[in-house]
């Protein structure tokens, strides 16, 4: 059988292969009725500060496991599910960013630098529907790249980047986020080394404690949900109570910000959009294809390419400037960060190697059921009969079709219900969030400790604020913190104990020689 049987056996079995569920004397397939509350879940979830895709995700996968069972059959329901929350947050995250600057996730901090400032100038629904229709169109484009390369793609990325590829490859995203956030750079270097310098603190790849100072306490690191909710929420948090104490003190009242004028958008702005959505698709695809960097740099390249591609085309243009509230700024992060969740499942499916957290969740439920191991004979043509496991894969490719379907159909009617949220006085929602934020994490990690490192790091980020110094380099640098460490080491291994391995190829050459023109580059430009 050729590979197109094996496509209409994948179709099959998300129609036929688990059974219906009758709604309203209609026969729904359970898999698709599971995808579609998982996009909605997963729209909630991701809404609500505080709250993210894989703790969903690590929430759900027993729940779903204990009613479905480990038989073949579950195999489809249960990753429905999950893939339709995978989906459903990436949307979702767009929404906390937008309305209150408090982004849930580290790529959704890219959302805030012109979202948020569209809602304070009333347009808040219209930024939403930017980021939904940006986000979608990354996601889709990012599933057809899926769905035709994923036995050629992964392969080909893996013959072309080593481990010293990959270090310099982390060191040049590091390099490049510190210079294009910070202002001038060198708060964005300061900001990457306080990330790195956090990271090493605990355990590290020799599997003792480091920079503990004796402390207990610390000889685990820290939680990176800590961290990044710490900074990220937290310290919004702290910084929006204390600029509402300001308010009050000089005015009296708190500022509400309303929605007004036309927040719709209409089918020439799309157009106009896709200049924007394409690029960053592309790069959050290719991003994607690569084990263990994930979204977040996805959405910074995206982010940053298109500021630079629209200051070059337009340079005296005040008033469309990436960072004053633009809508091609909110498509371009959207986009790029959207466009990760499908390209991901190609080193998942192909290599058994999770590009992020979601992913991650992935790859436990298909070893928790039976029907697919991952591997690169996941996508083998048998010499007769069928590949059971290339029929289930191109079952999840049919539900992660179904699922951007349903995303363009329905998904920004729940995300305008959820913008709602704009209307709740300030003073009611953030001591919520703060509440919901430490539950969250309380939820995830069972201990006083954690909580007790989110305050601590929510303080920091606060502090961080005061002294004008940029968030997402300190977040970024944490989260590439481990994945640079054990690349660098088995880069380092793997050439012999060579010092100058970052050198070793002309790739990694060109990687390392971007790190210094960028810096030089960035650096020159502001002091001009």
């Amino acid at each position: 059988m050729g590979i197109g049987d094996h496509i209409l056996l994948g179709f099959q079995a998300v129609l036929y292969g688990s059974g219906m569920v009758q709604i309203l004397g209609v026969g729904i397939p359970l898999p698709v009725l599971t995808v579609f509350l998982g996009l909605v879940t997963g729209i909630v979830v991701g809404s609500v500060p505080g709250l993210a895709g894989p703790m969903a995700m690590a929430v759900a996968l027993p729940i779903l496991i204990s009613i479905f069972g480990y038989e073949t059959s579950a195999f489809l329901p249960v990753l429905g599910f999950l893939i339709g929350i995978m989906k459903g947050a990436t949307v979702g995250g767009a929404v906390p960013a937008i309305l209150f600057n408090t982004p849930g996730t580290p790529d959704a901090l890219m959302t805030t630098l012109d979202g948020y400032p569209m809602t304070r100038r009333g347009k808040a629904f219209k930024a939403l529907r930017v980021a939904h229709f940006s986000s979608v169109s990354g996601d889709s484009i990012s599933d057809i790249v899926l769905f035709i390369g994923a036995p050629f793609l992964a392969i080909m990325v893996e013959s072309y980047l080593d481990l010293p590829e990959k270090a310099a490859l982390i060191l040049l995203s590091l390099c490049f986020i510190a210079a294009i956030v910070g202002k001038p750079v060198a708060k964005g270097l300061i900001a990457v080394g306080m990330g790195l310098f956090a990271a090493t603190i605990g355990t590290g790849e020799d599997f003792y404690p480091r920079l503990t100072g004796g402390v207990l306490e610390l000889s685990g690191g820290f939680p990176i949900a800590c961290v990044i909710l710490g900074t990220l929420v937290i310290g919004e948090v702290f910084a929006a109570l204390f600029a509402m104490r300001g308010e009050m003190a000089t005015t009296g009242k708190l500022v509400r910000h309303e929605v007004t004028g036309d927040n719709s958008l209409p089918l020439a702005e799309k157009k106009q959009l896709l200049r924007f959505i394409l690029p960053s698709a592309f790069i959050g695809t290719s991003i994607g294809a690569l084990p263990g960097i994930g979204s977040t740099l996805a959405a910074t390249l995206g982010y940053t390419a298109a500021k630079r591609r629209h200051e070059a085309r337009h340079p005296d243009d005040g008033e469309t400037k990436f960072g004053t509230g633009v809508p091609q700024g909110v498509a371009a992060t959207e986009a790029a960060n959207s466009a990760v969740s499908g390209a991901n499942l190609i080193p998942v499916l192909s290599l058994g190697i999770p590009g992020n957290a979601a992913a991650v969740f992935l790859i436990l439920a298909m070893d928790s059921i039976n029907g697919l191991n991952p591997s690169p004979g996941v996508f083998k043509l048998p010499s007769s009969g069928t590949n059971p496991e290339m029929v289930m894969a191109f079952g999840l490719f049919t539900l992660m079709a179904i699922a951007n379907i349903l995303n363009w159909l329905g998904g920004l009617h729940v995300m305008r219900l959820m913008g709602n949220m704009v209307h709740i006085p300030k003073q009611m929602l953030f001591p919520s969030v703060l509440l919901l934020t430490m539950v969250g994490v309380y939820v995830q990690d069972t201990s006083m400790l954690a909580v007790i490192w989110l305050v601590m790091f929510g303080i920091l980020g606060f502090v961080m604020r005061l002294c004008a110094l940029p968030i997402l380099p300190f977040v970024i640098a944490f989260i590439l913190a481990k994945p640079l460490e054990r690349t660098m080491r088995e880069g380092f291994s793997a050439t012999g104990g060579d010092p100058w391995f970052l050198f070793s190829s002309p790739i990694c050459i060109m990687l390392m020689a971007g790190c210094a023109i960028v810096l030089v580059h960035f650096a020159r430009k502001t002091a001009s």
